[in-house]
């Protein structure tokens, strides 16, 4: 989001966070999602209730009248609040009720000490999905139905529930991203609920726990915040490792060097 749509989220963020603090979390997650998918099936109402020129307070009047009595009490506030701020374009009002069932969901993680599970576990799935096309077909087919069964009985008691309502939530409601993409955004979300940075490792072999420890420390003086790792082994890197944070890559591999060592010779 850019501009009036990120200046807006902040604003609802905070509406949201004075509601969400005595509600049931999972409930909460799952009707903010309902509401983003009823935006996204319904693109006139969508428009509508994102029109910056409609007053704040009719806004809020045709979503009570939608919602009342149909989710709780801390998801009508936040969806009054999202419907009553300025979005740069009507799809932003969507994307930032979607995102608060994020961190809804990643609060009740949290709250159950499960956080960290839920981020490894958003990253190995997005590494099964890789080693499995048949599977990913299967979940990214806009056509398929029981994707949602599919995936309690793939995953079912295997991981967090946080982590099943979210990958169920990326793959029976894309909204235009591939499944490693959303996979890849919520994982980003799940990670600052605790402000932290998300590190892929790459490396040649498997790291030790002291290895990983003394990266992850490295890191945090580097970048001055906590880094959450990801780590995935490849043995065609061949030796060292590599590290991709965001658009940033740190990369220590032999074959990073042979590579350069082709270029400098062809150039």
């Amino acid at each position: 989001m850019q501009g009036l749509s990120r200046t807006s989220l902040v604003d609802v963020e905070e509406r949201f966070n004075s509601v969400a603090g005595s509600a049931d979390l999972g409930t909460l997650a799952d009707e903010l999602f309902a509401v983003a998918s009823l935006f996204d099936r319904e693109p006139g109402l969508r428009r509508s209730l994102s029109d910056p020129s409609r007053p704040a307070e009719q806004k809020a009047q045709t979503i009570r009248a939608l919602l009342e009595g149909k989710v709780s009490q801390a998801a009508l506030e936040t969806t009054v609040a999202a419907v009553e701020a300025k979005w740069s374009r009507s799809g932003d009002l969507a994307d930032a009720v979607e995102r608060l069932g994020v961190i809804a969901a990643a609060s009740e993680a949290e709250a159950g000490g499960r956080l960290d599970d839920v981020e490894d576990e958003l990253f190995r799935f997005g590494r099964i999905l890789a080693a499995n096309p048949d599977l990913r077909r299967a979940l990214a087919d806009p056509a398929a139905t029981g994707k949602e069964s599919l995936l309690a009985d793939l995953l079912g008691a295997k991981v967090a529930p946080t982590t099943l309502r979210l990958v169920s939530q990326v793959a029976a409601h894309p909204r235009g991203r591939s499944l490693e993409r959303g996979l890849e955004e919520f994982g980003r979300l799940v990670a600052l609920q605790r402000q932290r940075l998300v590190a892929v490792v790459t490396s040649a072999v498997l790291l030790s726990d002291a290895q990983k420890q003394r990266l992850a420390n490295w890191l945090r003086a580097t970048y001055g915040r906590d880094v959450h790792l990801n780590v995935e082994v490849d043995p065609k890197v061949l030796g060292g490792f590599s590290i991709k944070i965001g658009d940033e890559i740190i990369d220590t591999t032999i074959a990073a060097r042979i590579e350069e060592v082709r270029r400098r010779l062809a150039g």
